[in-house]
Parts: C-alpha cells; sequence; structure tokens
C-alpha cells in the first residue's frame, strides 16, 4: 500500500437529527448541511487543518454527519433495518473536537448544557497528548471531549487532574 485509508468523517446517531444538528451548529458555530432536512445533517465546521508554522493548509476540516438512528442512510435496503434505537448502554465512540483558539472549554460546555447536555468532566490534564480535556454527552447519547492545546512546557492548574 502507498497511500493510507484515510478518515473522512464520523457520523453520530440521532432519534432527531434535525434538532442535533441545531444542538451542534450552536454549541460550535458549525453550518448545518441538512441532506435532506432530518433525515442526514451534515456538519461542517470550515476552514482548513493548520500548519506547523500557523499557516493555512489545503487540507478542509473534517466534518461530521447526523444521522436517523430509525434509519441510517446510506444503507441499501430503502426502509433500514435493525436496531432502529439509541444505545444508551456501556462504551461508544467518542469524538474529540480541538478547541479553537478564540473559544474557550468554558463557553463550549456552558453552551452545550443549556442544550441539554450532560457535563461528564472539566479540567483534566493528558500528558499523553499534552492537552486540557473536558467532556460532555449530547442530549442522544455521544460522547464529545474536548481538547484544548497545552503547549510547550504547559503550566497545569492545580485545579486539574492529571494522568
Amino acid at each position: 500500500m502507498t497511500t493510507p485509508n484515510t478518515l473522512i468523517f464520523v457520523d453520530m446517531p440521532s432519534d432527531d437529527p434535525a434538532a442535533a444538528a441545531k444542538f451542534y451548529a450552536e454549541v460550535f458555530g458549525w453550518r448545518n448541511d441538512a441532506r435532506p432536512e432530518g433525515v442526514y445533517h451534515r456538519m461542517v465546521p470550515g476552514g482548513n487543518f493548520i500548519n506547523s508554522d500557523g499557516s493555512e493548509s489545503t487540507i478542509g476540516n473534517l466534518h461530521l454527519g447526523i444521522f436517523d438512528a430509525a434509519n441510517a442512510r446510506p444503507h441499501p435496503e430503502l426502509s433500514g433495518v435493525e436496531p432502529r434505537t439509541l444505545t444508551s448502554d456501556g462504551r461508544k465512540p467518542r469524538i474529540w473536537i480541538l478547541i479553537g483558539d478564540d473559544d474557550t472549554p468554558e463557553r463550549i460546555l456552558s453552551a452545550a448544557e443549556e442544550r441539554g447536555a450532560t457535563v461528564l468532566w472539566r479540567n483534566h490534564y493528558w500528558a499523553t497528548f499534552n492537552g486540557y480535556n473536558h467532556a460532555f454527552r449530547d442530549p442522544w447519547g455521544s460522547e464529545i471531549v474536548l481538547w484544548g492545546k497545552a503547549g510547550d512546557n504547559p503550566s497545569v492548574p492545580e485545579s486539574f487532574t492529571r494522568e
């Protein structure tokens, strides 16, 4: 193989894709691209990945999809297949979101909580990836982990948990 298989986007289930898309548009400022409304929503953060020198690359930021759990599209069966409900037990994939340089975890968590999310934790430093982490579960059960850049020689606040 000469080129890697590349992750292009992640889909999250919802029993109300339009409401979930509105949630993410309001919490993160992403564009809600309904395809069609209420069936599948592509959330578009806009912009491009940043190069190590701080300039904008030509690689667009990843998109996130929200699909209807009752009939997950695309699928060869037009009427969909089981299961048709959201999962509530056990571990699920977690989606990591890089906090923008002009945003804060406090604002994001507050906006998410005001719209029905549950804050899972705040103020944790993970040395393995040198980042400040915070997390919430959206009203449909998806877990979002916020990652903030700690930078060179981070000064981790005493109030943060660490690993």
